[in-house]
């Protein structure tokens, strides 16, 4: 089993506890959480996000760097649950990384810049 694999069995999980699909809010955390909408499973992210970025400073200081796993999972978890609301899929971010392979960050970034500013951006 590819980790794609693995991914796209989860979206389909997740897929299906939309609200659209019968998905109940009582019996389904996924359900409550898209049942409740973005505001609920956005905080949900910036909330994982910011135990990612914990469990790391734990593990520079002797901490269990494991942790570093099991909150990133709850991290890509949640963002799969957002990416479910907004109509996307996982392997859409697997394709736009496998679109960045190859290019260095530096220039993705000074790309990214010149494509805003195109488009009226910043």
């Amino acid at each position: 089993m590819s980790s794609n694999d693995s991914l796209a069995r989860l979206a389909a999980v997740i897929e299906s506890r939309k609200p659209a699909q019968g998905g109940d809010p009582e019996k389904s955390y996924v359900a409550r959480l898209l049942h409740k909408g973005p505001d609920a499973f956005l905080k949900k992210i910036g909330e994982e996000a910011t135990e990612v970025v914990m469990a790391a400073k734990d593990a520079d200081h002797g901490g269990d760097r494991r942790k570093i796993v099991y909150e990133v999972a709850d991290l890509w978890f949640h963002s799969m649950i957002a990416l479910a609301h907004y109509g996307l899929s996982p392997l859409e971010v697997i394709a736009e990384l496998e679109r960045r392979e190859g290019t260095s960050g530096i220039e993705e970034k000074a790309l990214r810049k010149v494509q805003g500013r195109e488009q009226g951006g910043v």
